[in-house]
């Protein structure tokens, strides 16, 4: 399976924010939207970084509260690692496994096209396997 296929299933929406936003914007479309991460794109549309719940929680803990009243820019991871729809389930699972990275920006050369997380990787895996289990119980039972 690859990534175009997740993303067919799941949907393309993309939450983002821009640099300049204040954490207490982004933190809100986390929690509006039920997600893990946002991407950043600057005025000209390119990802420029991933702001996620434990870059948040980072800052929180650094700063207290304050860390709501910085910007994005200031606890963003900047240049995220990215990968092209083409890329296989199981290719991601291992970039997410050695960087240990939850959520990952999918581009198509410098589009952005989607993005997937370690949950949606997670849930095809179990698909595949409950496929794979079925069709073994088929070819023992004919």
């Amino acid at each position: 399976m690859k990534v175009e296929q997740i993303l067919q299933s799941k949907g393309v929406d993309v939450f983002a924010v821009k640099p300049g936003d204040m954490i207490a914007d982004a933190v809100s479309m986390l929690s509006e939207k039920n997600i893990g991460a946002v991407i950043v794109k600057d005025d000209a549309e390119n990802v420029v970084g991933i702001l996620s719940e434990r870059d948040v929680v980072r800052r929180l803990g650094e700063k207290g509260k304050d860390a709501l009243a910085m910007r994005v820019h200031d606890c963003m991871t900047p240049d995220p690692y990215t990968c092209p729809p083409e890329t296989t389930l199981d290719e991601v699972m291992a970039m997410m496994t050695q960087k240990r990275i939850r959520h990952l920006p999918v581009t198509n050369g410098d589009k952005l096209v989607g993005v997937i997380s370690i949950g949606d990787v997670v849930k095809r895996k179990i698909e595949q396997a409950e496929q794979e289990a079925a069709a073994l119980k088929q070819y023992i039972a004919s």
